[in-house]
């Protein structure tokens, strides 16, 4: 940034020490998100299709198009993770007793039994990765955070 406001002093820069830091923040958390989910057999798009089903409560089954969009990926995405999930013994896919055009992507007691492991150290993670902010900086920043979202759309 200094070398920028060096050369360029006629422009802010500033942004850069938001952004550039959140990019380096967010690759980071990646890799440290993906190693817990190594640890039960699942890579990221596993673990999403897992936890949305999981957490959708009840039967733990939505259609395809429910995961997509509670998932925030394409229907061509949630086809594969599904299909690998369903390779893996996690989830079965049914004809809808709605719509016979219709499919249902369910949790497998495999899956469950799974999810409900993974998530409990996913949890354990997150608060590992955290704990270098204490609980009123928390706060802020998911506060923070949100606002920004709610501007940017996201």
């Amino acid at each position: 940034m200094a070398q920028w406001h060096a050369e360029r002093p006629d422009l802010d820069v500033s942004p850069q020490g938001i952004i550039g830091r959140l990019h380096r923040l967010a690759a980071r958390l990646t890799e440290e998100l993906v190693a817990v989910y190594a640890e039960f057999g699942l890579g990221e798009g596993e673990f999403d299709i897992l936890a949305t089903l999981r957490r959708s409560g009840g039967t733990f089954e939505l259609a395809p198009g429910d995961l997509a969009a509670q998932s925030m990926v394409s229907s061509g995405a949630i086809t594969k993770r599904v299909d690998r999930c369903v390779e893996s013994g996690w989830v079965s896919r049914r004809v809808s007793e709605n719509d016979a055009r219709g499919r249902v992507v369910a949790l497998t007691p495999a899956g469950r039994a799974l999810i409900d492991r993974a998530f409990e150290a996913h949890m354990a993670n997150e608060a590992r990765l955290v704990a270098g902010l204490n609980e009123l900086e928390r706060a802020r920043l998911a506060h923070l955070l949100e606002v920004w979202g709610r501007a940017l759309d996201v």
